[in-house]
């Protein structure tokens, strides 16, 4: 077992509990560390809670000290936020473009970011200009290593109830096998291979920033 610590943002959701449990699992990392507003009954003894308030600087940057790679798994919904795009913004654009400004202050050399496909600054569409942005923005911060990941819908077990989504699973999953070529990106991806690619990237030592759609998501997870 290495001496690192793997810190994650958004480790309540379907994406951040599913990492948790395999980082927990990994012996790479030493420790693992979330970051969050509530405290939480988790108990693991690799796991390190981190109660934080993310709108003091001090604060956020104490608590990313010391990290190797920092994963941001922080994303809401329309529904969530009631239809207020600048919540939205704030929730998935500011949040982790300032983790990853102060992760980097704090001496952290891996940010690992999930975007969506699709993900574009000039985009018409707000959830697409909104992901575009965010990438953008991370990668202008100058971390040394930018792991982003551009899955299309994401297939699992979510905590919280979405209609929407549950059909769109139903009906994605078995077109997804008719998606080739230029279309491949948009094929539906289980979760658990999304998280296996994340882990996967931060143990990379490439320096740059990386996108990685479908494709490049399962080859990472060793599925391909």
């Amino acid at each position: 077992m290495t001496e690192k610590t793997a810190t994650i943002i958004g480790s309540t959701g379907m994406i951040g509990t599913l990492l948790q449990n395999l980082l927990l699992a990994d012996n790479y990392y030493k420790t693992v560390r979330i970051l969050v507003r509530k405290p939480t009954s988790n108990y693991h003894p690799k796991l390190d809670v981190k109660l934080v308030n993310f709108d003091d600087y001090e604060w956020l940057k104490l608590s990313l000290e010391g990290s190797d790679a920092v994963f941001s798994c922080i994303g809401t919904t329309q529904k969530n936020v009631k239809g207020d795009k600048e919540l939205y913004w704030k929730i998935d654009h500011d949040l982790p473009l300032k983790v990853c400004k102060t992760a980097k202050e704090s001496g952290c050399k891996k940010f690992i970011l999930v975007s969506s496909v699709g993900a574009n600054i000039d985009s018409v569409n707000f959830y697409q200009k909104l992901k575009g942005k965010t990438e953008e923005d991370i990668i202008a911060t100058g971390m040394e290593q930018i792991h982003i990941m551009q899955p299309s819908l994401l297939l699992g077990k979510r905590k919280e109830n979405r209609p929407f989504e549950f059909f769109a699973q139903k009906t994605m999953k078995p077109l997804s096998k008719i998606l080739t070529g230029s279309m491949e990106k948009f094929k539906a991806i289980e979760g658990l291979y999304l998280v296996k690619a994340m882990i996967a990237a931060s143990k990379r030592n490439d320096k740059g920033a990386f996108r990685y759609t479908y494709k490049e998501i399962m080859k990472l997870a060793d599925i391909y």
